[in-house]
């Protein structure tokens, strides 16, 4: 869709409010749409206004988990007295949800105006203003996507930090995820666009990346070359000014030997990896229709282990999966033992309609599956610290974040994130540092979500990333409301930049 088809709507001196639930994908979308609707005119609602003050809110949704209709219907329902006292108010639902149901959310929440789908983001702000101009709702969900997202304008919620696309879209057919059938075939950017968008990010002030995909390492399969995942990350690192590279999420299918070489071998691709490993029986990874095994997956992680000792290495799994009987809930608890994930995201196997899995026979008692679950996330709590432990008396260059210590304030501290991702509260320095900054800090105490740096900083640099926040910090235009990713965490609540990027079904 080109600029003046989105330019059609015109939200002059309108506020928004995106609510974004999910996955990083969804929280990049949720950016692109905050770029539409501000090229559109609107401008972001003040942060605490909780759809009160917005003229615009929108709920960019997620599918995959069993709980996500009831959640969106019921945050519908108290908008709807709002909506009902502000005339000229719109409600407008998309993401993954939004595809799935389609017709159903009208129904449901007649005051919704405006429903649209994965494949159409691009489209928000002309539906708002026909909505306006004819008065009823509008439904538009494409079945195929219709300009890569990446060609839209961004509102990024980072200066120093980025999301980048590169694929969208899953070939895989796990039984029990819906994403395929919502995010469509997929669909691979070409490598010089990916790269052009990096270096205009980096010439922005940005020093990390994210590569994002539905199944990021499977990336190339679209353009027929099977190394193009390899060579990407090579090319990343050729990226003056650079620093950081991370992606998210790979599958084991296609995690090759090529992409564990230049992980190894490229400087700014950092020593963290995220691979979900949604069980460890062999019977329960072929009823998942998983294209690996135990043994497959064990040899990865020895593989990265060998070629980086200290990457952190993290994953997803799920637990009582139609079937999975105790014997088959004992392997998975042998293979977190055998990785040592510092960090997992576990999930209670969760029904969706429309997924093979939901007909499947055996399905296990609620019970069950929460006694296992809780036996897997007190084994994996006691692995996260153990490992944590190691990090102890080391010394390591912090990125420093904003907003991701809740504490820092009556603290006194502030945190970042190490290379491997770790999350790090340290001392805060005497002299001034800003998000994007790097504090190099000794590690003096270890918990199972965070490390901690008591003692003075060893050194601060400040960076072109640090000017950027500076610089849009200045700026006297509000900031957008933050995302709510809502995903869930091992043991007490830890906010991470790092789970899948297709919501645990990589």
């Amino acid at each position: 869709m080109s600029s003046s088809d989105r330019s059609q709507a015109v939200g002059v001196n309108k506020s928004y409010e995106i609510r974004t639930y999910g996955c990083q994908m969804n929280v990049h979308d949720s950016e692109r749409l905050s770029g539409l609707l501000e090229e559109a005119g609107y401008v972001p609602a003040p942060k605490d206004g909780e759809g009160d003050g917005a003229d615009v809110v929108v709920f960019n949704t997620c599918a995959v988990r069993e709980n996500a209709d009831n959640r969106l219907y019921g945050n519908l329902g108290q908008l709807a007295p709002k909506k009902a006292a502000r005339p000229g108010m719109q409600i407008a639902v998309g993401g993954c949800l939004a595809q799935k149901d389609r017709d159903t959310i009208v129904k449901k929440a007649p005051w919704v105006d405006v429903v649209f789908g994965t494949h159409n983001i691009g489209k928000l702000p002309v539906l708002l203003e026909r909505a306006r101009v004819q008065e009823e709702a509008q439904v538009e969900i494409a079945e195929s996507l219709e300009a890569f997202p990446s060609t839209l304008p961004t509102r990024r919620e980072s200066a120093y930090a980025a999301w980048v696309s590169i694929s969208v879209g899953c070939n895989n057919t796990c039984t029990f995820c819906i994403v395929p059938a919502l995010r469509g075939k997929e669909k691979d950017r070409r490598p010089g666009d990916i790269l052009a968008e990096i270096e205009a990010l980096v010439a922005e002030g940005v020093s990390e990346i994210t590569l994002l995909g539905q199944n990021v390492n499977a990336y190339g399969s679209d353009i027929g070359d099977r190394e193009a995942f390899s060579k990407l990350l090579r090319a990343c690192g050729t990226i003056e000014g650079l620093e950081r590279v991370r992606f998210t999420s790979p599958h084991p299918r296609d995690f090759t030997d090529d992409v564990i070489a230049a992980m190894a071998e490229t400087p700014n691709v950092m020593p963290q990896l995220h691979m979900p490993l949604q069980s460890g029986s062999d019977t329960v990874l072929k009823a998942m229709r998983r294209s690996y095994r135990q043994e497959r997956f064990l040899g990865i992680i020895e593989k990265v282990r060998a070629a980086m000792p200290d990457a952190a290495i993290s994953t997803d799994i799920i637990v009582g999966f139609p079937g999975e009987t105790e014997e088959d809930f004992e392997q998975t608890l042998h293979t977190v033992r055998e990785s040592r994930f510092t960090q997992a995201f576990t999930f209670q196997y969760s029904k969706r309609p429309g997924t093979p899995a939901a007909d499947m026979d055996g399905q296990i008692p609620k019970a069950v599956v929460q006694e296992r679950y809780e036996r897997l996330v007190a084994l994996q709590e006691e692995i996260s610290w153990a490992e944590n432990k190691k990090q102890v008396g080391r010394t390591l260059e912090v990125l420093v974040a904003e907003g991701e210590g809740r504490k820092d304030e009556a603290t006194h501290r502030l945190s970042g994130r190490a290379p491997d991702n770790r999350l790090v509260h340290f001392t805060r320095p005497d002299e001034p540092v800003r998000p994007g900054d790097v504090v190099t800090v000794e590690i003096t105490y270890a918990a199972p979500h965070h490390l901690l740096a008591e003692g003075p900083a060893q050194g601060v640099r400040r960076t072109r990333a640090g000017d950027a926040w500076e610089k849009r910090n200045a700026a006297p235009a509000e900031k957008p409301k933050g995302v709510l990713l809502g995903l869930p965490t091992i043991g007490a609540p830890a906010p991470s930049p790092a789970p899948a990027a297709g919501c645990g079904c990589d």
